[in-house]
């Protein structure tokens, strides 16, 4: 079965409470979220441009996190209550699925980062776009280019799949833009200049899937 295909499926989240530890949660999904790991965030400030980390610990009495694969145990604060914060974190994982791009940013973030040209922060971008965003939201025929960087602002183009496709802004701002700002976090502002008008051929279809 394509991966075109499978994007068009519902994803289905089984939450297993801990008998142990009456804050933890696993949330067991359907499809990868990310292959390999595991991987352990902390806190929020370890989880900075790993788009679905951020997503999570955004949610009120998140305390840490731990990814592997298809699967994200929970850890929630002693006075948090799980009345609510299931959804919520079942919601997070659904937009990140969404997005087509990694939930977990792996490549390693360069220690330079102030006083960089316009074309060196370019070819972080690129380096960002070939290793890390390309090469999973080319599974479902999508694609983002660089058309420039000048004076902290980047615009790209939305081609393939993700070009007229009814997600491609939550892929762009929720899953691009948060790894961005591990990289490069000099650019301030993205620019999509794509004509989202012309795109045949979304990737996602227009649906609403069960909370």
């Amino acid at each position: 079965m394509s991966d075109v295909l499978l994007a068009d499926q519902p994803v289905s989240i089984r939450a297993e409470s801990s008998l142990a530890d009456p804050d933890t949660c696993k949330f067991i999904v359907s499809r990868s979220l990310h292959p390999g790991g595991p991987f352990f965030f902390g806190n929020k400030e370890r989880a900075v441009g790993s788009p679905l980390g951020e997503q999570l610990f955004a949610l009120p009495g998140v305390a840490n996190l731990l990814i592997a694969d298809s699967v994200v145990t929970v850890c929630k604060e002693p006075a948090a209550s799980w009345s609510g914060l299931k959804a919520d974190i079942g919601m997070a994982i659904r937009t990140q699925l969404r997005t087509g791009v990694p939930a977990i940013l792996e490549m390693p973030v360069g220690n330079r980062t102030q006083g960089r040209s316009d074309a060196e922060l370019a070819t972080a971008v690129q380096e960002l776009l070939d290793k890390e965003v390309n090469r999973s939201i080319a599974n479902h025929g999508g694609k983002i280019s660089i058309v420039e960087v000048r004076q902290g602002k980047l615009s790209i183009t939305m081609s393939g799949g993700c070009q007229g496709c009814a997600s491609s802004q939550v892929t762009l701002r929720q899953g691009f833009e948060v790894m961005l700002k591990r990289v490069a976090p000099e650019i301030e502002e993205v620019i999509d200049v794509t004509d989202h008008a012309a795109g045949k051929q979304p990737f996602y279809p227009r649906h609403k899937e069960p909370l």
